[in-house]
């Protein structure tokens, strides 16, 4: 828990250098620090057992974390403090925990409030919006004091959801500990986690055991537990030091399935369920199928349950009452594409540009441990300065460098994995592209992407993605929409236009596995399939860690009813690149 503990406070050190130094070079350094975070958030060690194991210069080894840094977290673990990021709190007295991760209200925004209005909280930023005290102060308007209430209002609604991504390593690594102790029959985590939603409130687990008693205790004493909020004989319910809840409940085997189904949801999959059930004459609860004379006919499985309803097993990423109920009745079937069908990645970075690794470490990762077979290396172009984004001379020079490396990785291990030359170029405000076509059309593919101007009307914004998939050399739209969960809702975008136009100019469009996007949304990516329109499933990695992101991406792509022949990167790199404009 460390980690989690050391990457809040780099996040917030990195936002309050931002509102207290005016040297033109702070943004360097609190991107150093946002950077270090990230590394730290996807590392697979503690911090704390590395300093203390092998002392400060194993962390030195870790990407992204220089000299600086290392004794900051050598600090930390000694003292459970940070004395600079104490300083930086005493220099700009706001509550940083509620505006650090916010998106849309950026920390220049608010050190002015906080001088001009004495703002320090978002319930007094609320208040002072909502009285109109900020669109009078120079530099602000009534349309920015809207935004800011729009801002607001998301971060509300979001209250109490965290991002799949953020609870997924923790509640799988309780549910194998629990699936693998003594006396478990069976374990499921159910619920918005089982049907891999972009956010998650409290996790459900069941638990089928004859030591109900033994299990109940072994779970209220896992380390990961803060508090325990109630137990008895057959259930528990706790509160993890990440502050999420979790519920166990014991459940017999007999009614496991049943159980299993009614928890994973959603709750209008399961009221069309039973009344699908009602309409045959039968009983549907957490506890089984029941005919008229209330005799259990199933419940063991899940599959049992579904079979007697007459209907086909499905899927618990389309359980959400939008047609797959229909669907599975007709005794049709749906090669949803699998967890283990992607290939390749098409959006990954380098130290390049914003990355944290070189080229050739993020192609052996993504080969050796997440064996995929092909990468394409999507560095920035040059209008995304604070990326330190490419320019043409700087683009030719890597495809000269992929080609040595393909070459090396070729000879060296007799592999065909393949480094693919490609970039994630910049959209700009008109349309058109920060890289000339000349240069772009010595890439195997490229992907543009949106990066500024967000706030731009709703055509201007779609015709903007309209102008790039007409460019003959743009191959895949990134992160279609814009958006950033819990922190920003995506630029306005005409989905249906942008779905058309892609169609049309043999555009792809990305599923972009990161969890703080997963742009696009489970139902644009339903529409794009259904009117033919080819899909990538990218990490859009920065560290090898990051292709572990893949999984959500896959998720979410399943909800969103995709097939494996919709995406193209479950294709060999060779048809793949056939594939393309």
């Amino acid at each position: 828990m460390k980690n989690l503990e050391i990457v809040k406070i780099f996040r917030e050190i990195s936002y309050l250098l931002q509102m207290v130094e005016d040297d033109p070079n702070t943004i360097y350094k609190a991107r150093a620090y946002e950077k270090a975070a990230d590394v730290i958030e996807n590392l697979s060690i503690g911090l704390e057992e590395t300093y203390l194991k092998n002392g400060i210069e194993a962390l030195n080894k870790i990407p992204s974390i220089g000299s600086a840094i290392s004794l900051k977290i050598e600090e930390f673990v000694n003292s459970g403090k940070i004395d600079y990021h104490d300083e930086l709190k005493k220099k700009m007295p706001i509550r940083i925990s509620e505006f650090s991760n916010m998106r849309g209200i950026g920390p220049k925004t608010i050190k002015v409030l906080y001088e001009k209005l004495k703002i320090t909280s978002i319930d007094e930023l609320e208040k002072a919006a909502v009285e109109g005290r900020i669109a009078v102060l120079k530099g602000f308007s009534g349309v920015k004091e809207k935004n800011i209430l729009k801002v607001i209002q998301l971060s509300k609604q979001q209250t109490g959801r965290y991002l799949l991504g953020d609870v997924y390593p923790i509640i799988k690594k309780i549910e194998s500990r629990l699936t693998n102790e003594g006396g478990v029959i069976h374990c499921a985590v159910v619920g918005s986690f089982r049907r891999m939603k972009e956010t998650i409130g409290d996790i459900d687990i069941l638990i089928s055991t004859e030591e109900a008693e033994k299990i109940v205790n072994f779970f209220v004493n896992m380390p990961e537990v803060e508090e325990i909020k109630g137990s008895g004989r057959a259930k528990a319910f706790v509160e993890l030091r990440n502050g999420i809840r979790v519920d166990l409940l014991v459940v017999p085997e007999k009614s496991f399935g049943s159980a299993s189904q009614y928890f994973t949801g959603s709750k209008a999959h399961n009221i069309s369920l039973r009344n699908m059930a009602i309409s045959k004459g039968l009983h549907l609860n957490e506890w089984g199928l029941f005919n008229k004379k209330k005799k259990k006919i199933a419940g063991a499985s899940e599959k049992e349950v579904y079979e007697k309803l007459d209907l086909q097993y499905i899927p618990p990423e389309l359980r959400e009452d939008c047609g797959e109920i229909d669907f599975f009745s007709k005794k049709d079937t749906l090669p949803l594409i699998e967890y283990s069908d992607l290939r390749g990645d098409l959006q990954t970075h380098s130290n390049s540009t914003d990355g944290t690794m070189s080229i050739k470490d993020m192609a052996i990762h993504a080969r050796k441990k997440f064996g995929l077979d092909y990468i394409a290396i999507t560095d920035h172009t040059k209008s995304l300065r604070l990326a330190k984004g490419l320019d043409e001379n700087q683009l030719l020079n890597q495809i000269n460098k992929i080609g040595e490396l393909n070459d090396n990785i070729k000879s060296e291990s007799n592999t065909k994995f393949r480094i693919l030359t490609s970039t994630e170029v910049n959209i700009l405000r008109d349309g058109t592209l920060d890289m000339p076509n000349n240069i772009l059309d010595k890439l195997d593919i490229v992907g543009a992407a949106i990066h500024s101007n967000f706030s731009l009307s709703k055509d201007i914004q779609t015709e903007r993605l309209v102008k790039a998939a007409k460019n003959p050399s743009v191959d895949i739209l990134f992160h279609p929409t814009g958006r950033l969960l819990n922190k920003r809702e995506g630029y306005l975008v005409d989905i249906e236009r942008m779905i058309d136009i892609a169609y049309d100019t043999k555009t792809v469009l990305e599923i972009n596995s990161n969890y703080n996007r997963l742009d696009l949304r489970d139902e644009h990516i339903r529409m794009a399939v259904q009117n033919g329109i080819k899909l990538a499933i990218n990490s859009d990695a920065h560290h090898p860690v990051h292709y572990a992101y893949l999984l959500f991406g896959i998720g979410q792509a399943r909800r969103g009813w995709t097939k494996k022949i919709d995406v193209i990167n479950t294709l060999k790199v060779d048809s793949l690149l056939k594939e393309l404009k």
